[in-house]
């Protein structure tokens, strides 16, 4: 599906192209492996490196969408307020959750400066091998949402996990 309506500013206005209808074998295999990420972390430590990885990657649609999964599974409103500048807000955040979100930021913008030892090693402080290694999975996911979600124009707001594929 091919979209001429385009915003002000150039951008199109509406999704391009339904990725899952498109692509459904690579959409299922990015599924599972998202599943098999978050498998085993705390389902708020598994938000809060969503909505990082969503503000850094300027992925309005993806950032809606977990905020709002934060919000119905009862994460403090100020907590969601203070994700972009966790650092300035550290004691609203467990060392744990510091870690997740300094490896975050990493991954997410590896081109700048690669992983720098220190975060990776903070990490492994607060992460056995197998939990680190799923939290790379799950910070590799959801950087794959956001560019998925970027590359198709997807409308913030808008909510397609309860659409059959």
């Amino acid at each position: 599906m091919t979209n001429n309506t385009t915003a002000a500013d150039g951008r199109t206005a509406a999704p391009r192209l339904d990725f899952a209808k498109a692509a459904p074998k690579a959409f299922k295999a990015l599924i599972g492996f998202d599943a098999a990420a978050r498998d085993g972390l705390d389902p708020a430590l598994v938000e809060l490196v969503q909505i990082r990885a969503s503000l850094l990657n300027g992925c309005a649609y993806c950032l809606h969408m977990h905020t709002s999964d934060a919000r119905k599974a009862g994460e403090d409103e100020a907590r969601l307020h203070m994700i972009g500048v966790w650092r300035e807000a550290r004691t609203f955040f467990t060392e744990k959750e510091q870690a997740a979100l300094a490896l975050t930021e990493a991954v997410t913008l590896v081109a700048r400066d690669g992983v720098p030892d220190d975060v990776y090693a903070r990490a492994a402080r607060h992460f056995d091998e197998a939990e680190l290694a799923r939290l790379i999975a799950l910070i590799l996911t959801i950087n794959t949402w956001n560019r998925i979600a970027l590359s198709t124009a997807k409308t913030a707001g808008e909510d397609e996990r309860t659409a059959a594929h």
